[in-house]
């Protein structure tokens, strides 16, 4: 967990005042001094305020001890976790902790004030990632400071640390803004996930700017209906929580979703893909608009025209449409978080003849390993991103070669999308082997089932002659398909992307799909290195 180095002295009747909406009650003295906040026992430190939250299986008041004995000066809880609090230990007490949680994180921090950086948050279920990637360099490339928060990496003033969700928890995600403003970072991209909208981690902030990717079939574990799921990452588009906010409203497979976000939103900035959509429909007209578009080796040259007649040429360096929407998408947040006197600033970034912001390569995102065969690593681990990644290989591959996919389905998440993935990656490839993503605690063999399933009830329906394979565990399925490759084919390795462990039964295993890949490709003679780069053609 990081920390600001310069701790604020902050009284829990001030905490317990800012939370005045929780209609708080407290226990014990008011007078202590919060340095910080946990929500974890073992990782409070000395002059923390200990929030003890009610889980699925045990509640945080069940670790209070330990909490107390590394230094916890107060706690955080609901009246049933009072029950395990110490007779007149410091307390405050509401009903909603996970909300009060983060706005206790942000008087602690004192990120409510006008000097923490400006954020710009980025929501959908596909492309947030590198959207947030190059909402960064576009950032970096006008000279501010900046951080980045999201599901590969945390970068705080050009330093990296990995991560561990895609949104932090509200403690976690507090700290690192207060020490970006420590660092002196002046404006940062992060990923909001709809679990972190679903649990309130991204409370207490107001976001500069908030962009909109895509809806599709994803989390439904935990949000039940798409409606639920839609509704959570509504949340971040009110007023209370973003400032300015960006949606596109012709873009992924299911365009309606975006529309319908837009028009419950006063004064939104929309954005039509036009001819970067996945599915091109009539929509009223937006405020930005991509206008044209062509293919320039692996990536695309394209222009993003607004509503005034402004306008901008640009590329982005990777392969697939959807990351024209992703840059375009990046591109409008920041002209949108600037006055207009600064988008001449901005363009003329955009339109470098020998670099762009968007040809920044994003780690396991449609991340190139060899040429010959081609092989790819993408994180798509959801219908719509396995359609995406797909058609974008097809485009790319050569005319004389088969597309290989290598993918699995996580354990313990929505079931329903399993036959769908198999549906999806028997259409559009030549060759299916289906192994393990992230198991967790179930069976690996029973998450394969319904996606081989799924592949062998399309091709019965379609009569075509895609083969089928389920190989675990994963390594030996990567193996499998460089093997079995020609200098001709495309290999995608699908789901995991930058991830380099599995989880198997609470175990983790190392094992990151880049590195089998170029050890087998080295293996097998493709290449002489375990490194490479590639140029397709797209």
């Amino acid at each position: 967990m990081l920390r600001p180095k310069n701790k604020l002295n902050v009284k829990l009747d001030a905490i317990t005042k800012h939370l005045r909406q929780y209609k708080p009650s407290t226990s014990g003295p008011t007078d202590v001094s919060i340095t910080g906040i946990s929500m974890n026992s073992k990782t409070v430190q000395d002059g923390d305020l200990y929030a003890a939250i009610a889980g699925a299986n045990h509640h945080g008041a069940d670790y209070l001890d330990q909490a107390l004995q590394t230094g916890a000066a107060a706690v955080l809880t609901d009246t049933r976790g009072m029950e395990r609090v110490p007779r007149n230990f410091p307390a405050i007490v509401v009903e909603d902790v996970r909300g009060a949680l983060a706005d206790a994180a942000a008087a602690i921090y004192n990120n409510i004030a006008a000097t923490t950086p400006r954020m710009y948050g980025v929501t959908g279920t596909n492309g947030k990632t590198t959207t947030t990637y190059f909402v960064n360099a576009l950032l970096a490339a006008l000279g501010e400071t900046t951080g980045l928060i999201g599901t590969i990496e945390t970068r705080i003033a050009g330093e990296s640390v990995t991560s561990q969700f895609t949104t932090p928890e509200a403690p976690d995600l507090h700290s690192l803004i207060a020490l970006m403003r420590e660092s002196s970072v002046s404006a940062a991209a992060m990923e909001v996930s709809s679990h972190s909208m679903a649990y309130k981690r991204t409370f207490g902030i107001q976001y500069e700017v908030v962009g909109f990717t895509n809806l599709t079939q994803d989390h439904l574990d935990l949000h039940g209906t798409m409606e639920d799921y839609f509704a959570a990452k509504r949340l971040l588009f009110n007023e209370d929580h973003s400032k300015k906010q960006v949606v596109t409203v012709n873009g992924g497979p299911d365009p309606a979703w975006g529309r319908a976000l837009s028009q419950q939103i006063a004064n939104a900035v929309t954005l039509d893909l036009g001819p970067a959509a996945a599915i091109e429909t009539e929509v009223p007209a937006a405020t930005w608009k991509v206008t044209e578009l062509e293919t320039v080796g692996i990536g695309h040259r394209f222009t993003l025209q607004h509503e005034s007649g402004y306008e901008v040429t640009t590329r982005v360096n990777m392969p697939g449409k959807f990351n024209v929407a992703n840059a375009a998408l990046a591109a409008v947040m920041v002209y949108t978080g600037y006055e207009r006197q600064g988008w001449d600033d901005i363009t003329a970034i955009l339109n470098a003849e020998k670099h762009t912001p968007f040809e920044s390569d994003v780690p396991g995102r449609m991340e190139v390993i060899s040429q010959e065969p081609t092989v790819i690593v993408d994180f798509a681990h959801n219908p719509d991103g396995l359609t995406q990644a797909l058609q974008a290989v097809n485009r790319s591959r050569n005319d004389d070669g088969r597309t290989i996919i290598v993918f699995g389905a996580t354990g313990q998440r929505d079931t329903a999308k399993r036959p769908l993935m198999g549906s999806i990656a028997a259409k559009y490839a030549d060759v299916v082997i289906v192994t393990d993503d992230d198991p967790h605690y179930e069976e690996p063999s029973e998450i394969r089932k319904p996606v081989v399933q799924g592949a062998k009830a399309h091709i019965e329906a379609t009569n075509s002659d895609t083969e089928i394979l389920e190989i675990a565990p994963r390594n030996e399925a990567l193996a499998y398909a460089i093997g079995m490759a020609t200098p001709h084919d495309t290999i995608l390795a699908a789901g995991r992307g930058h991830e380099t462990h599995q989880d198997i039964a609470g175990e983790p295993f190392e094992i990151d799909d880049r590195e089998v890949l170029r050890r087998n490709l080295v293996d097998y003679g493709f290449i002489t290195t375990g490194a490479a780069s590639a140029e397709l053609t797209d």
